[in-house]
């Protein structure tokens, strides 16, 4: 994934077609060192390819993705609009954290110090 991101970026400052050097400065820049085969490897997939077609591909896949976090909050709000009470568990759930945050407070100490 580093090599992708070197990639996009160099793509980024209008280097339209990225050699193995632009990604090694970049990757070198952040303390990290590169591999010359994985490094080959991404410009060999991304050689010659808009960068902008390229992500727009990667956007049409992952749209297709089933995602469990995604469907849980789409089926969550369409019940929050199909009722008129969603708004008060949300309330009771901030309500909820207030109260722990308050008991966190005062179990801290618990009369004892650390260098007593």
């Amino acid at each position: 994934m580093r090599y992708v991101a070197a990639y996009l970026l160099a793509a980024l400052a209008g280097n339209d077609a990225p050699k193995a050097k632009d990604l090694k400065k970049i990757l070198e820049s952040v303390g990290i060192e590169a591999d010359d085969t994985r490094m080959a490897k991404v410009i060999s997939e991304l050689n010659g390819k808009s960068i902008n077609e390229v992500i727009a591909q990667g956007n049409g896949k992952l749209a297709s993705m089933p995602a469990g976090g995604a469907v849980a909050a789409a089926v969550a709000t369409s019940a929050a609009v199909g009722s008129g009470g969603a708004a008060a568990p949300a309330a009771e759930e901030k309500k909820e954290e207030k109260k722990d945050e308050s008991e966190e407070g005062s179990d801290d100490d618990m009369g004892f110090g650390l260098f007593d």
